[in-house]
């Protein structure tokens, strides 16, 4: 009976090593290493993280394509309620958004605060993203918490060229 106890912890301890693998794969952008824990692929870590998520933040364009191409939900949020398409507006990796974009992500998902990936390329001075985004379709009317647009947050911060794509009006680079 100790000898079965035994290989059963073994047996868990390994199945939670695996899915643990599969995150520190996503963040070095070891795809190879990944592939072989297709069953984690949706997966979240102790910080709610998906692997998608963590490829995104740590801007691994290939590990997040596979994934993605391998079925990862998109729009699967973090603790915060955040997505990969919020980390990588974040970020500033509009290849990245792209790519979330051609795979049908929610543009218009909300966090907690109730911010989009709209709100955080206005926020953090992601022109380009901005624009992809606009093009694209996302809804620059939806509030965050606080009841402000992108374009609100947009006036706050003085950003002349995102309230001029906000408001519609073309921009010169």
């Amino acid at each position: 009976m100790k000898y079965f106890v035994s290989v059963v912890m073994l047996f868990f301890a390994i199945d939670r090593m695996s899915a643990q693998d599969i995150f520190s794969y996503a963040k070095t952008g070891n795809v190879e290493a990944m592939s072989k824990f297709k069953k984690d692929i949706d997966s979240k870590n102790t910080e709610g993280y998906t692997p998608l998520i963590l490829a995104v933040y740590h801007n691994h364009y290939k590990t997040a394509q596979w994934l993605l191409e391998n079925g990862a939900k998109p729009d699967l949020q973090d603790q915060s309620g955040n997505t990969a398409l919020m980390g990588a507006a974040f970020k500033g990796y509009t290849e990245m958004v792209s790519l979330l974009i051609s795979f049908k992500v929610d543009m218009n998902a909300r966090n907690y605060n109730d911010a989009t990936a709209l709100i955080y390329a206005t926020v953090f001075g992601r022109t380009e993203i901005l624009k992809l985004l606009l093009e694209k379709g996302a809804d620059k009317s939806i509030k965050d918490n606080r009841g402000n647009t992108a374009l609100q947050h947009a006036l706050m911060q003085n950003n002349e060229e995102a309230v001029k794509l906000l408001q519609g009006e073309s921009v010169m680079k």
